[in-house]
């Protein structure tokens, strides 16, 4: 019985450790230059005085620590200011894809579930492949083709317009619309981003597993890495049609008393007057997917995505979780041979037309997403070291300001901060 007792004694004290986000250390002691790094606080204080964004949050890790996390300017400017935190949590937009997507798709590799040649057809019935304007050739869309937006599939389509049509949310509605939709080419002829990739892929994931894409991702990634600021939020309308959070998030338990959007960052103001905040800006995923959905979805902050990127440059572990094999991280990282001129990797981007946020100076093997909120995830194997911008770009309104070249300074200025390996 005293060993029993001393085991529950041991492992509870181990639980707190375990949910610990990473180690905070100097620029110094990880051979960065806290001089040179100034230089992205200078890039982003730029924007925020310019009135580009209301705010942002940057964290740099390395070597497994978080060498740098600071906030700036204000999560909130409408209707009242709050000021930005490093613990704010962000709409992550299309670094969903990778964060959550991908992730899941990879882990159902290693474990058997799935390859990356298995047709589209094979999880979803009904599934039209690509086929010559001539009614002649036709060729198989792959899961491979999704993850690197080489299938042909549209880019986007109109949330408004399936809506109508199916009603909303109706997932099966828009796994219909996707089974017969245009395919503008060949797949791995070509590159286009594509949102309906991995709204598919997610419907993949979901019907292997019996589960949806939320609880899976909890279950296999962000729970086993204590990214406990991290989660899809699922939304409906009411029977007023006032879209409306129908569950709360894994960091509402740990916030007893208080609401757990206040400290997520608002996004866009809506036709009422009122901003969302907590529900998922990407139309499809709000309104045709519930909030859960797999282009676009996540929510999670500069703490919880450091840990990710801290697995991912250790071969897929950490602190003794480990979420995927060494050898899948490799391959989740490197472009296909069959596509390798196109510059997409299985759920990351290495050097396509969207991958300027990686910068300059980082290494040819540098992979990283971006977000249409203003996110964005950037990892150098290399040297070691990953940069996330956490930006909410598009509150109160879209179209103030683009954030292509503050990623790509932010990053350069990082990366010229290193100074030894």
């Amino acid at each position: 019985m005293n060993r029993i007792l001393l085991f529950v004694l041991i492992f509870s004290l181990q639980l707190p450790i375990l949910a610990q986000p990473l180690k905070r250390t100097s620029p110094e002691s990880v051979g960065m230059s806290p001089t040179l790094l100034h230089n992205a606080d200078v890039a982003i204080q730029a924007s925020i005085d310019a009135g580009e964004i209301p705010g942002a949050v940057l964290a740099v890790v390395r070597h497994g620590k978080m060498a740098y996390i600071k906030a700036y300017g204000y999560r909130q400017v409408y209707p009242t200011k709050e000021e930005m935190t490093v613990e704010t949590i962000f709409d992550m937009a299309s670094c969903s894809k990778s964060m959550g997507t991908a992730m899941s798709v990879m882990k159902l590799i290693e474990t058997g579930r799935i390859r990356l040649l298995d047709p589209i057809s094979r999880y979803i019935p009904g599934f039209q492949d690509w086929q010559a304007k001539d009614g002649g050739e036709k060729v198989t869309i792959r899961i491979e083709d999704l993850l690197t937006h080489t299938s042909g599939l549209l880019p986007y389509a109109s949330a408004t317009e399936l809506a109508k049509k199916y009603g909303a949310p109706n997932p099966e509605g828009m796994k219909e619309y996707i089974c017969t939709c245009r395919k503008d080419f060949r797949p791995k002829s070509d590159f286009q981003y594509s949102c309906i990739n991995f709204i598919t892929l997610q419907y993949i994931v979901e019907k292997i597993t019996g589960q949806s894409l939320r609880d899976f991702a909890r279950e296999n990634i962000f729970g086993p890495l204590n990214m406990n600021h991290t989660d899809y939020l699922p939304c409906a309308p009411d029977a007023n049609g006032i879209w409306r959070n129908t569950a709360e998030p894994v960091w509402a338990s740990l916030m007893p008393g208080k609401d757990w959007r206040s400290i997520v960052a608002p996004t866009t103001r809506q036709k009422d007057g009122s901003v969302l905040r907590g529900m998922v800006h990407d139309p499809l995923a709000r309104i045709m997917n519930g909030g859960i959905s797999g282009n676009a979805g996540v929510f999670s902050n500069a703490d919880d995505i450091a840990i990710l990127c801290a697995a991912l440059l250790n071969g897929g572990e950490w602190n003794g979780a480990r979420v995927l094999s060494p050898l899948t991280v490799e391959a989740m990282r490197t472009v296909p041979r069959s596509v390798s001129s196109l510059g997409r990797t299985l759920g990351w981007d290495c050097f396509s037309p969207y991958a300027s946020n990686n910068g300059d100076l980082f290494s040819r093997q540098t992979f990283s997403h971006t977000g249409f909120t203003g996110t964005s995830i950037v990892i150098d194997p290399v040297n070691d070291c990953a940069v996330i911008l956490l930006v909410n770009a598009v509150h109160p309104e879209e179209g103030r300001s683009s954030m292509i070249r503050l990623r790509s300074v932010v990053s350069n200025a990082v990366a010229g901060s290193i100074l030894k390996m």
